[in-house]
């Protein structure tokens, strides 16, 4: 065994998937795509409307943009994920109202959406291809690993980057540079993974299958509950986990807190918000590795339960810790949420294995994306407004109170068991 993981180390096209992933994650943007946003006087309401738009597109394009890899091929959707990556940046570096940020929005979903499954499942056929199959768990873990490495990178180097440029702007310019290797590398893969099946899509059907797939998953009511408890987390910490860039930006400025010497209350902003996302990228990705050695002592659904709590007691506690402008205990409670986030997404999946079947697994899967998306498109402009008509404070009591009731429900309505240390 310790022989085939040396070579699948050293084969070519596996390092071509690490490298992929690697290049994706230099978002050198995102510790401060809030800041940005506040920056151009978009409004918190606005900026989560601005997500909103972005995951209704998601939405809309996840199926259709499945069955034009499988029309056109992999490789190619691929090309044109990485293209309207690209367009997406060049309209933020150039936007300068509400509009022209939603049209960069829309084109960043176009890629998120050619994206999503595709790249995956060009590892499956390699894999398939080599005889290497059985070590797709070896293989997913190494490139995923590059993943995570690279936005630690990227956090990091985002520093660097907003301290010496003229303005903020510029690292959407910057960001393109590491998209422009991931198109090429792309390029660079056999054509034999490009892989064309020919299929039709239909919008009538699509909204059909759609219907009928999420009425399905519906009726059983455990598994619909424990999808929801799912989808409602997720959504939540993708709407509100870029809400420490202003909360930061905000108790720095105010208390006079100078974590550099020599640089500027803004220039220390920056310097924050880069070393805690890239500290939280490190450990986030050391949690999703060994969560499953809690099983030993709490099963699945417990444990996905307790830390949907924990979500919620975190969200309360962090009403009083803003309004005390305790910036280090608003970074220590960031980092929990960030490492509960990726340590309960194997929970999640391990629950959901043992509930549905096996014939419908896709289906679920499928649905728990759709549902989070649908979650977010509601979630993220309400949390926003809140925030702008009271504070991002009240925001957060609200939905921790919320988070806890949701979840009382959910576990006395599942009843679920699964072998303790499974």
């Amino acid at each position: 065994m310790d022989s085939l993981h040396e070579t699948i180390k050293r084969d070519r096209q596996i390092w071509k998937f690490c490298f992929y992933g690697f290049f994706k994650n230099l978002r050198f943007f995102e510790p401060y795509l809030y800041i940005y946003f506040l920056h151009l006087g978009f409004s918190l309401f606005e900026i989560g409307l601005l997500f909103s738009i972005r995951e209704i597109t998601v939405y809309i394009l996840e199926i259709p943009t499945g069955v034009f890899a499988d029309n056109y091929g992999k490789k190619k959707s691929l090309l044109l994920c990485f293209s309207s990556y690209i367009v997406s940046f060049i309209l933020f570096f150039f936007t300068r109202n509400f509009l022209v940020a939603a049209f960069g929005m829309i084109m960043y979903a176009f890629g998120e959406a050619f994206r999503s499954g595709t790249h995956k499942a060009m590892i499956y056929s390699y894999l398939e291809r080599k005889g290497w199959f059985s070590e797709k768990a070896f293989v997913y873990g190494r490139t995923r690993s590059f993943s995570l490495l690279g936005s630690a990178v990227s956090a990091f180097l985002s520093i660097v980057f907003v301290l010496n440029i003229p303005a903020m702007k510029w690292i959407f310019i910057i960001t393109i540079v590491p998209y422009i290797l991931d198109f090429l590398l792309i390029l660079s893969y056999p054509d034999y993974l490009d892989e064309r099946i020919e299929s039709k899509f239909s919008f009538k059907e699509f909204i059909k299958s759609s219907y009928e797939k999420m009425l399905s998953i519906m009726k059983n009511t455990h598994l619909a509950r424990v999808l929801v408890s799912s989808a409602l987390y997720d959504g939540i910490f993708k709407s509100t986990k870029d809400y420490i860039q202003p909360i930061l930006k905000n108790i720095i400025l105010a208390s006079g807190i100078v974590v550099i010497a020599n640089l500027s209350p803004s220039q220390n902003v920056k310097v924050v918000l880069g070393i805690v996302y890239g500290i939280f990228y490190i450990f986030s990705s050391s949690a999703s590795r060994n969560v499953f050695r809690l099983l030993k002592f709490i099963d699945s659904f417990s444990l996905m339960n307790l830390l949907f709590d924990l979500m919620g007691i975190i969200f309360i506690a962090l009403y009083f810790v803003i309004g005390w402008e305790q910036m280090y205990i608003v970074i220590i409670l960031y980092f929990i949420l960030y490492l509960m986030k990726d340590a309960r997404r194997p929970l999640v999946v391990d629950v959901l294995g043992d509930m549905m079947k096996k014939s419908e697994r896709a289906t679920v899967f499928s649905v728990d994306s759709e549902l989070k998306s649908i979650f977010m498109v509601v979630y993220a402009p309400l949390f926003g407004y809140i925030s702008d008509k009271f504070s991002i404070q009240t925001a957060f009591l609200l939905s921790g109170i919320f988070i806890l009731v949701l979840n009382l429900w959910i576990k006395q309505s599942v009843k679920y068991k699964v072998k303790l240390g499974k």
